[in-house]
């Protein structure tokens, strides 16, 4: 959507149409836990019993913790596809661009589809390339992180590109303030602790992230806020009836749907078993996949475990740029989700 590839209403179902038949829906939010009673606590007052849990809270993203963030976001070549109101901004300052700076930053915290900071950033320089103003125009990509991506074999092809195709990369710092009026963003040097200033044109911030507060303040979660499971059964730590799987658990993987996929028959199997008072007999290895998008029909299919290994699904080599895999990313994967994965068929 933000690269103008996609129209805003095709991103969003209605809930409704997407929850599995045999499923009670309850239209309100869970606030507190209660595992000692083995109950949930909802926002309109609700106290519901269960006999298992099963924590899929999803992720929270923290504006506020970036000073101005708030209140400049959608405004003055601000923007964020983290944000599915302000998305369709994206597309419009991106086109709107005319020379500058366009700057895409990665905070220093967990964040969900990790490589989603810099497949803008893609796109965009492609797009810049396409209409004749790349020229004109400096393409940053200001990460917290140590590189452009984690796993050696993906960060080869990345790095490769990054040269290519001029990409200015500053490692290590962390956006903590904007001045929108004067288009001036702030980063902190997470090596050395001073500010760095760095004026835009473009700013497509992802924000902070955490997990949802009333997870953090609960008995559920470790010491970073995230519900505490073991990372090959998905079981709780300390209260075996609940398990967690997703973005709202610390299993030590990337946060990505691709993860929950293979994430859910495991849990499903070792609930069943424990229900049924066996041994939990299935184990996650940590998968996950990253369809890095390097512009317009190009795509990095990235595919791992644990361990940082290439678990790839394709009998080739997927660090290249492929043609192939965009389209499976463009056409295929929606379908699969919105048909598959939430209706729990895949």
């Amino acid at each position: 959507m933000g690269a103008g590839e996609v129209d805003k209403a095709d991103t969003a179902r209605e809930e409704r149409s997407v929850i599995p038949k045999g499923a009670k829906w309850i239209q309100d939010r869970v606030e507190g836990f209660h595992p000692e009673d083995n109950a949930v606590s909802t926002r309109q007052g609700q106290r519901i019993g269960y006999d298992f849990l099963v924590v899929a809270a999803g992720i929270q993203l923290d504006w506020s913790r970036v000073k101005g963030l708030p209140q400049s976001i959608g405004k003055n070549g601000v923007c964020s596809n983290y944000a599915y109101e302000y998305a369709d901004k994206t597309w419009e300052f991106l086109k709107a661009l005319k020379g500058g700076n366009a700057v895409f930053t990665f905070p220093g915290t967990e964040t969900k589809c990790g490589g989603a900071p810099q497949k803008i950033m893609w796109l965009a320089d492609h797009h810049l390339r396409r209409t004749g103003r790349r020229g004109d125009t400096e393409v940053w990509f200001v990460s917290a992180k140590p590189g452009i991506f984690g796993i050696p074999h993906y960060a080869r092809t990345l790095n490769r590109l990054v040269e290519e195709r001029n990409i200015q990369t500053r490692y290590r710092r962390n956006l903590i303030e904007i001045d929108a009026e004067n288009k001036i963003a702030l980063f902190k040097n997470l090596e050395n602790g001073e500010t760095e200033l760095v004026s835009y044109e473009l700013l497509h911030v992802t924000p902070p992230q955490s997990a949802p507060d009333f997870i953090k303040h609960s008995t559920l979660a470790d010491s970073e806020g995230w519900v505490d499971v073991d990372a090959s059964t998905l079981q709780h730590q300390r209260y075996p009836n609940i398990f967690s799987l997703g973005d709202a658990s610390n299993l030590p993987t990337s946060k990505t749907g691709a993860a929950v996929r293979k994430q859910a028959p495991v849990l499903v199997q070792n609930l069943l078993s424990f229900k049924a008072g066996k041994v939990l007999p299935a184990r996650y290895n940590g998968y996950t996949s990253c369809p890095l998008v390097t512009g317009y029909g190009r795509l990095v299919l990235a595919e791992f475990d644990y361990e940082g290994r290439p678990a790839e699904t394709f009998p080739f080599d997927q660090s290249r740029e492929r043609r192939s895999m965009y389209w499976l990313k463009r056409y295929l994967l929606p379908l699969l989700y919105w048909h598959g994965m939430l209706k729990g068929r895949v």
